[in-house]
């Protein structure tokens, strides 16, 4: 589910097995979990849950990844207590399920966030990071908010809406060629867009070959040919973060 306009399903691909570096913390009315970095920068990046929700262990791997890199991590509930989609579930409620779990509803928590970032862990730059609704999540923060230094999109994308292309700051979106829920054309026209209004950095990558969720929820072993282009993603994630954050 990364297409606003048309949300569709989107496969839990493979679900890592993995018990996390960080711990679950309280923020104000929503829960999260944390990673400190082992270097205390003044760096911090939120990281923004697909649909299968913030306990997923794939996206916390990615959070803990960022945080390996010098920055603290925090993953927030943005479904607030919500259940996160059930994989097994009935694919036709979906639509209904979404209508209270708006990625373009989030700011209330997000300034929760933001707040804790800088009280609690004395983040001085905060960059964000979203899979999926998390992309679509990143792409509406980017417009919004100016305190971002940097954001990644990870396929998600926000369509049939005017006011979706004057990026705050310098962003990054990574997409799949063979991707069953964003087509390519809407790539295109985001790249069109762009180039017309933006005004900021701003990257836009499409990688051969590849399906939704390929960057964080494929097992690094689990095809030879898609390695690579797993890696590259990843490495493109820490090097947007690195240079803007």
């Amino acid at each position: 589910m990364a297409n606003e306009a048309h949300p569709c399903p989107c496969d839990i691909g493979h679900r890592i097995e993995y018990g996390g570096l960080g711990h679950e913390v309280q923020v104000e009315h929503i829960k999260a979990y944390l990673t400190k970095s082992p270097v205390d920068a003044g760096k911090a990046v939120v990281v923004i849950q697909d649909i299968f929700g913030w306990q997923l262990p794939n996206t916390r791997y990615m959070a803990d990844m960022i945080a390996g890199n010098g920055y603290t991590t925090i993953v927030p509930d943005f479904f607030v207590g919500q259940e996160p989609w059930d994989p097994s579930g009935d694919w036709s409620t979906f639509p209904e399920w979404l209508k209270t779990r708006n990625a373009r509803k989030i700011d209330k928590e997000f300034d929760a966030v933001l707040k804790y970032l800088k009280q609690q862990c004395q983040a001085k730059r905060i960059g964000v990071v979203g899979f999926c609704w998390g992309g679509i999540a990143v792409h509406h923060l980017m417009l919004k908010y100016p305190e971002l230094r940097a954001g990644v999109s990870v396929y998600g994308i926000i369509k049939d809406a005017e006011d979706v292309y004057s990026l705050k700051n310098p962003t990054l979106f990574i997409f799949a060629e063979n991707d069953a829920v964003i087509p390519l054309e809407q790539v295109s026209l985001l790249t069109q867009k762009l180039k017309e209004h933006c005004k900021v950095e701003y990257q836009i990558k499409t990688f051969s070959g590849q399906t939704h969720g390929f960057v964080h929820r494929k097992r690094e072993d689990c095809s030879p040919e898609d390695k690579p282009y797993i890696d590259e993603a990843r490495r493109n994630l820490l090097e947007w973060l690195n240079k803007y954050v």
